[in-house]
This record gives structure tokens, sequence and C-alpha cells, in this order.
């Protein structure tokens, strides 16, 4: 009679043997892993966590930019809800992002689309519309300031010719006027980016699909509605992303161009935050302000990604 081992017996000698090597062998993998991920957590924690755990704590106090300092608790996060200027900064940066959004995108599609093509001259068309985001927005607001001067500017003296604007108008002492010229300059240099994003996601998609559409009798916006856009969710949402949280950080355009004038009228967040540290010396104030923006942004961000993502997150 075969004699057959049952469930409750006791595991043999070659079975703990495998498995003790087993186990060893899951041991080194997970060490080699560790040690492989702890230069990145390092970064990280270093140059992350750590920055961002200090700035709550000193959110929590009265640090000066110069002197002594003591815990606060919620007190600058209290003043906060009483600071005219922090509230309207942050109304104008959502009324910037409304405005600018959009645009970039609509733009950086439709350049996206062209540039697809591979019609005669693309690749000298993309590397200029490009070059704006090389060149940097801060050179670019320098030359912003010199075209925009009255009876100088280039602005002025194309516009006045074509009966638009007098040769005289001032674009930086009017509220209206400066956020026009300012969401001008950065849709020209944002759309840039967005158009290698989603040039990038549009030669992922295989051309199969849209020989097939086109057999079908499919118009090209129709293959644009049903095939690409669904295709390029991801591109998409990570354009919009960035363009919402650029926005939201935007400072050096309006720091070089307007100064946050008239007034305080084009004073977005980060400027608010940088006027309130260095000009008025009060780092726990502004490290309130910026934990504040860090927890809006990041709302922001995963509202996009959870209705951009769709199903796919």
């Amino acid at each position: 009679m075969v004699t057959t081992q049952t469930a409750d017996a006791p595991p043999t000698e070659r079975t703990l043997r495998r498995r003790s090597r087993a186990t060893a062998e899951a041991r080194r993998t997970t060490r080699t892993g560790l040690v492989l991920v702890s230069p990145a957590v390092l970064f990280v924690g270093v140059f992350a966590l750590f920055p961002l755990g200090f700035g709550v704590y000193i959110s929590l106090t009265n640090w000066p930019l110069i002197g002594a300092y003591h815990f606060i608790g919620l007190g600058n996060y209290q003043a906060l809800l009483h600071s005219t200027v922090f509230l309207q900064s942050i109304v104008f940066t959502l009324k910037y992002t409304a405005i600018v959004t959009i645009p970039i995108f609509v733009v950086g599609y439709a350049l996206a689309v062209f540039v697809r093509s591979n019609r005669p001259g693309s690749t000298v068309f993309r590397t200029m519309i490009f070059l704006p985001y090389i060149v940097g927005l801060v050179a670019e607001s320098y030359m912003a300031v010199v075209e925009l001067q009255p009876n100088s500017g280039t602005v002025n003296f194309v516009l006045a010719k074509l009966g638009i604007v007098k040769n005289t108008t001032a674009w930086t002492v009017h509220t209206g006027l400066a956020l026009t010229a300012i969401s001008i300059l950065v849709i020209w240099f944002a759309s840039g980016l967005t158009m290698m994003l989603l040039m990038a996601g549009m030669q992922g998609i295989p051309q199969d699909i849209y020989e097939s559409a086109r057999v079908d009798g499919a118009s090209w916006w129709s293959m644009e509605r049903r095939l690409t856009l669904p295709l390029l969710r991801r591109s998409i949402a990570l354009s919009l992303i960035i363009s919402v949280v650029g926005s939201f950080l935007a400072f050096n355009q309006f720091f070089i161009i307007t100064d946050g004038g008239p007034g305080t009228s084009t004073v977005p967040v980060v400027m608010s935050i940088f006027q309130t540290a260095f000009a008025q010396m009060d780092v726990g104030l502004a490290s309130a302000m910026s934990v504040v923006l860090v927890i809006v942004v990041g709302l922001i961000t995963f509202v996009q990604f959870h209705f951009l993502q769709g199903d796919e997150a």
C-alpha cells in the first residue's frame, strides 16, 4: 500500500530547505530594492519633505525675517481670513488661470495637429513655436516691458496702424490692459510646451485606427472627437495640470511687467507671498500663505487628474 502525506503531516526537510532559500531570496531582493531607492528617498526627504514640514512649522510661529520668534499656533491662518490683499490675490489668480488655461490648450492642440501632418516646413515651424519656452519667461517679460512702452513700443506702433489702439496707450497702468498683455504673452510662451506634449501623445496612436475610420467614411472632425481626444486623455490631463499649476505659481511676468500694479490689482498669490516675506518681513505669515497655496494647488490637481483620467486613473 502506498502511503500519502496528509495535510497535517509535518513538512519534510527538503520542503524546509526550499522555504528557507525562498525566504532568503526574498530578503535579498528587499534589501537590494531598498538600497536602490534609498538615494531617491533621501533626495525627496531632504529637498521636499523636510522643507515642507519646516515651512508648516514656521507658519505656526510669528517668525520675522530678522529676529527672535515664538509659537503662535493657528494665528497666522486666522489672520489670512481677514487679509483683503491675500484674498484679492487668490481671486485674481483664479481669474488669470481661467483666462489663460483654455487658450493655451486650444492653441497648443491646433499647433500639434498642424505639425502632426508632416507637411513641408513643419519641423522648422515646430522649432519656432517651441523656441519661446526655451528662451524663458523672464527674458520675454523684459522684452514685453520694452515693446509695451507708449510712444516707443512696437505693440502700440503696430496696433495704432491697424486702428485698434492709440499710439500713447499705456498698457501697464491699466488693470484690464495689463492682464490682457500678460495673458497673450503667457499663451504665446506656453502653447509650445502644450504642442509638444500633445504631439508626443498623437505619435503614439496607431495609424491603423485612422485608416479604418477613413474606410468607414469618418470625417476629420469625427476622428478627432471620437478617436484622438479619448486616446489623448493622459496627455491632455498632463498638459492641463501643468498649465493650471503654472498659472497658480505665476510670479515673474507680473513682477517684471506690472510689479503688481496699478495698486495691488495684478498681484498673484506668489507675489503676495513674496511681498509679505521680504517687504513686510513676516516669514511666518508668508509660510501660512504658502501652505494654503500648496493645499489649493494639490486639491485642484487631484480633481483635474481624477476627472480627466476617468476610469484609467
